[in-house]
């Protein structure tokens, strides 16, 4: 099992909201009223581990030693949303988000293939961890400055984290694990090609709530996250490389070959993909005449 060895290496890390944030350095002077307002958004967004939790324990009920890491994984991402609702407490309490607000983002996600969503989640993780280091050097007050630090830090450990599993996942399940996660990684990795951010708060999980099936359409202002990246933080074309970069040296290290782009990566999945099909017809023509009526019978 990983989550005993999980446990206790984060553990050995956890931050203490209390004795760790510099609360007595704050500045009012440095903290501008858009910034204010894009905290809020964090700590609503933040606050969506609760249904992505949900989602991960009813999709993964046939793994316990998975399922026992969101423990881990759901006490500090609901820990993020606390401290930066406790730093506007503390400094802005006018715009600490309402119980209604952060309900509003709790909504049943679809159910999705475990392997593909593991991967989303990883490269989520990645991405949120540039995120908030872009954030960190984009505000100016030292408080929340040292917050966003601390917390890129703990998405860059729990990425750490779904990686294990991740390579837990290819000893077991061999090519079925790495065309899922080939798969995602061209996806995730492809954000030049979006209109839109890709991460999973910003993804489509409820096809019966459509459009408003995503953790960003649930937000106050559902604009804000666009608007935040581009014209706020600046999470620009060299940004964006350093999230593609690490998906890729990640992938590469996983699958033990070497990925230097997207389109690498790519082909990577179609060899996959025409290795497991050259497999079916070898099995199908092992069947013989069986195979025949198996896929008569399909056909029905």
């Amino acid at each position: 099992m990983l989550y005993p060895e999980l446990f206790r290496s984060l553990e050995s890390v956890r931050w203490s909201m209390e004795s760790d944030i510099p609360w007595n350095c704050f500045d009012a002077g440095l903290l501008s009223e858009e910034q204010a307002q894009t905290i809020k958004m964090n700590a609503i967004t933040e606050w969506a581990a609760l249904p992505a939790t949900e989602m991960f324990l009813r999709d993964n009920r046939h793994d316990s030693d998975f399922s026992a890491f969101m423990s881990v994984w759901f006490f500090e991402e609901q820990k993020h949303a606390l401290v930066l609702m406790e730093y506007l407490r503390r400094f802005r309490p006018e715009l600490v988000p309402s119980e209604g607000e952060l309900h509003a983002v709790r909504f049943e996600f679809d159910p999705a293939p475990p392997l593909e969503t593991l991967m989303l989640h990883f490269c989520g993780e990645i991405r949120l961890n540039h995120w908030y280091r872009r954030a960190a050097e984009w505000h100016t007050e030292p408080v929340i400055k040292h917050i966003y630090e601390v917390i890129s830090r703990d998405e860059a450990r729990h990425g750490g984290a779904y990686l294990q599993y991740m390579r837990r996942a290819i000893g077991q399940m061999g090519d079925q694990a790495r065309s899922a996660f080939a798969k995602i990684g061209v996806l995730m990795a492809s954000a030049k090609r979006q209109s839109k951010a890709l991460h999973p708060t910003n993804l489509h999980v409820n096809k019966d709530l459509f459009p408003k099936d995503t953790i960003q359409s649930r937000l106050p202002d559902p604009s804000w996250l666009e608007r935040w990246l581009d014209q706020q933080i600046s999470f620009d074309a060299q940004w964006e490389d350093k999230v593609v970069g690490r998906i890729l040296h990640n992938l590469s290290l996983l699958f033990g070959k070497s990925f230097a782009s997207v389109q690498e990566l790519n082909r990577y999945r179609k060899e996959l993909g025409r290795a497991a099909s050259d497999k079916l017809g070898a099995a199908g023509d092992k069947l013989g005449p069986a195979g025949d009526k198996l896929g008569a019978a399909g056909a029905l």
